[in-house]
Order: C-alpha cells, then structure tokens, then sequence
C-alpha cells in the first residue's frame, strides 16, 4: 500500500497508461507511411524527372534510372514522374503501403 501512495498511481491507472503507450506505438509506423505517401507524390509531380520521389521510397536504382531517361529524353521522361504522382496520391493509405513499401513495387 505505501508503495502505491508513493507512485500516485494505482495499477488501474498504470495498466491504462500502459495500453496507451503500446496503441500509440502500434499507430505511428502508419503515421510515416502517410506522410512518404504525400511527400511522394507532390515530389513526383514537380520533381519527376529527377526521381526525387524515388529515392524518398528508398528505391535507388529506379531514382537512378528516372534521372537518365529524363536526360537522355531531354525532359520527356519527366512524364513518368508526373503519372507517378498522381498514382500515389490517388492511392489509399493501406493500398500505397503495401504496394510501394512492403512489396517494393518500383515502376507505376
């Protein structure tokens, strides 16, 4: 009993407090993905031709490729980009982090 009156909390409490520690913790992984999502796909759409949303998804090679096709086209494979954009943000959340993040899908 002393214990619990130095604490101020009573193991009510500190059971709930714990239950809202662990749902905010489950939560804030999809709280990124929305945010890379948005991120993605506003850079796709200004910045396509550089692949800057590419590597924003971590896939390197493919913002690597983005950045030579739209040099060797002259600013045409900028198009890529845009329809990316447009892509991403059309998606649903859940639909966008499947695809993009956990099946690393890494053209349209």
């Amino acid at each position: 009993m002393e214990e619990q009156q130095n604490t101020g909390y009573d193991s009510t409490q500190q059971q709930s407090r714990n239950t809202a520690n662990e749902s905010w913790n489950q939560t804030q992984p999809h709280q990124n993905q929305e945010n890379k999502k948005i991120l993605a796909g506003i850079l796709a759409i200004v910045l396509g031709g550089f692949g800057i949303h590419k590597f924003i998804l971590g896939y390197t090679q493919e913002g690597i490729i983005q950045i030579v096709i739209t040099v060797v086209t002259c600013g045409i494979g900028s198009i890529i980009g845009l329809i990316e954009g447009i892509i991403y943000l059309t998606k649903s959340d859940e639909e966008f982090y499947q695809t993009y993040q956990v099946s690393k899908k890494g053209w349209f």
